[in-house]
């Protein structure tokens, strides 16, 4: 009987491994084959990778999208580490009785879709524009600047220190350390798969964002990899493998980062569920 349902849960994890692994497959394969072969659902790889590319450099500059993405998603990444963190921190080692009411808040504040605040934020960043060009319409910063952190990366982190020692910022207290101190010498090395969990969950939802960049992106010099894509798709006649190629280019850099930080990333969302 044991048996038996070892061999049922394992033949249920290798099919949904399937159905899951499927997409990226077909993406992989429809790269090495003609637009025709693609629209067909041709399975078998072909032998025209090599042409799809040059007919994708001749057709884009994807070397500029891909920097621009670079910027924002490396940015973002970044910055959203350290505000999250910081604010994760503060609810939790700090005490207040007005804290839990501004944390409740800001979980409120997930439940507001991002397309409601489009206009809203649109609109803002068009008077700014008057004010400081530099941070309005048509630049990166502003692709940047409204999705700095998320309330659910703050809740992410301030579920992490929950499990955090908390003896050991009396300790560095103690010897003499500031707070910022204590924050920087002691809680971020100690919370680094927390950060590595963190940053991938930023990187990839940076790297793959499309809405906001549509909408505050005006410049072709400024357009992102998923715009350019999506630019490619909306021709007279789109060729898929010239797409699909782009694609696979597009995943490289996040699925990178994925493979490279993976165990820290079981780690650390493990550590934030305890």
């Amino acid at each position: 009987m044991l048996k038996m349902k070892r061999i049922f849960a394992y033949s249920v994890l290798i099919i949904a491994s399937i159905i899951s692994i499927f997409p990226f497959l077909w993406m992989i394969i429809s790269a090495t084959n003609k637009s025709v072969d693609v629209t067909k659902g041709r399975l078998l790889p072909g032998s025209h990778f090599l042409e799809n590319f040059n007919n994708l450099l001749d057709t884009v500059d994807i070397i500029p999208a891909l920097i621009n993405s670079a910027k924002i998603s490396i940015s973002t990444t970044v910055l959203s580490l350290l505000i999250a963190s910081l604010a994760g921190y503060g609810f939790e080692v700090f005490k207040s009785k007005a804290k839990d009411v501004v944390f409740n808040i800001l979980l409120i504040s997930m439940m507001i879709p991002f397309a409601a605040l489009m206009v809203p934020l649109f609109r803002m960043f068009g008077k700014i524009s008057a004010v400081a060009p530099f941070i309005g319409i048509d630049t990166l910063t502003a692709a940047v600047l409204p999705t700095l952190t998320t309330a659910f990366l703050i809740f992410f982190f301030r579920q992490s220190t929950k499990m955090f020692p908390k003896d050991i910022l009396e300790a560095g207290r103690i010897d003499g350390l500031s707070e910022l101190g204590v924050f920087f010498r002691i809680y971020v090395p100690t919370m680094k798969t927390t950060y590595a969990a963190a940053a991938i969950i930023t990187f990839m939802a940076s790297w793959n964002n499309y809405l906001w960049p549509l909408v505050v992106l005006q410049s072709p010099e400024n357009q992102t990899i998923p715009l350019l894509i999506s630019n490619l798709g909306s021709s007279y006649a789109p060729d898929f493998g010239v797409i699909m190629t782009a694609i696979v280019i597009a995943t490289l850099p996040a699925a990178i980062i994925f493979f490279i930080m993976q165990k820290h990333f079981v780690a650390g969302m493990m550590g934030s569920v305890k």
